[in-house]
Order: structure tokens, then sequence, then C-alpha cells
């Protein structure tokens, strides 16, 4: 019996792929759980392999745990269907996207024939694997990173708008560490001396006018 080797790769990571050897009359499903046994990742993910051209535009669809619009409109199920039924090519190809919730997609393409399968080798076989597969951030995870982010992004924006420089530290060390608002506190204290001084003339206008009174 033949046995077809895949290789599957990440579209967005070309340095991380995987060589999967599997029977003609294995699934798609079969496929799909040999991927992911070699990921780590969820194989219990709504997912879906498409029969697709050499430059990966997609074709029918293969699913995996299918809503309901695509039951209704008759996809093909993964788990019914043989490897075998849709190999038209020497080095056909499917595109794959696992997990519609938070998709990563996959080039999958058969790269060999092997005429004889080995008896001691249990099919689905991960004949190689390069390269560790990206972790899937869960909701918790990005919802925090996004706060500190965002936290991060204002500070940034705060120095911006203040013209503010690396160079500036000098500066603001040398106002006594006063900061920004020193010339406004500058401002006060100027204040503060002209009343003290209007006090000054207010006192000695009415000591005048007294002296005045008693002579009279």
């Amino acid at each position: 019996m033949a046995i077809y080797r895949f290789r599957i790769s990440f579209e967005d990571f070309d340095d991380i792929n995987r060589e999967i050897d599997i029977k003609p009359g294995q699934t798609f499903e079969d496929l799909h759980r040999a991927i992911h046994k070699s990921t780590g990742y969820n194989a219990e993910k709504s997912s879906s392999f498409y029969v697709s051209t050499d430059n990966w535009i997609k074709g029918e669809e293969i699913a995996l745990m299918p809503n309901q619009r695509k039951i209704d409109n008759g996809v093909v199920l993964m788990e019914k269907t043989k490897i075998s039924s849709f190999i038209e090519d020497p080095h056909q190809k499917f595109y794959y996207t696992y997990n519609f919730e938070r998709p990563y997609d996959f080039h999958v393409e058969l790269i060999k024939i092997i005429m004889e399968n080995d008896p001691n080798i249990e099919y689905p076989y991960i004949v190689k694997s390069v390269g560790e597969a990206p972790k899937i951030m869960d909701k918790g995870s990005i919802g925090s990173a996004s706060v500190a982010s965002s936290s991060s992004s204002d500070d940034f924006d705060f120095l911006n708008e203040m013209d503010f420089v690396p160079e500036d530290t000098d500066e603001l060390e040398a106002m006594g560490g006063r900061g920004i608002n020193a010339q406004e506190e500058e401002e006060e204290e100027e204040n503060e001396e002209d009343d003290v001084f209007s006090n000054d003339e207010d006192e000695y206008d009415n000591g005048n006018y007294s002296e005045e009174r008693d002579d009279y």
C-alpha cells in the first residue's frame, strides 16, 4: 500500500514546518489530528482543508465541526472523507485553516508518494518537525497586554505633548526639582511680595491720619 507524505507549513512562518506520512485510506480528520499532535494545539476546534491551486487559491472545502450554514450547504466532512478522494496531482496542495475563532493558516503539499508502507509504523506518522509552533494567546492574556500597551502609550503621548526629550533632564534638575510648574510658583511668590508692600502702605497711611487727628 502506498503512503502519502505531506509537508505542512505555517503560512506566516515559513521556517516552521512538519512532514507527515499518512495512508490514502485515512481521513482528513486523521491528518488534522496528526498536525496538532505535532503543534500541541487543541484539535477539537472548527477547522477546514480547501483543495488548492498552485497559487494557494481555495477551492472545495472539507470541514471539521462546521457551522449550520455550511452543513445546510452540504459541505464535505473531514471525518467521512478519505485523503485519496481529493488527490488529483502528484504535488496536490491543500490550504488549511485551523480554529476559525483564532485562525492559523497552513500550506499542505503532497511532496512524496512512498510505494510501500512500514508495518512497524502507526500512521499517520510525524516524519519531521522543524521549529516550535507559535503560542496561541488566550483572551485574558490579550486583554492584559492591551491594557499595558495602552498605559505605556498614554505616558509616551504625554511626554510628546510636553516636547520632552532626554536632554531636558538636566534643565529640570537645574530648576531645583520644581518641574514644569516652576514658572507658576515664581509668579505666586511675586504676587505675595506685592501683597506685603501693599499692606505696609495701608498701615502707613492709617498712622499718619491718626497723628493728624490728635494734633487737631
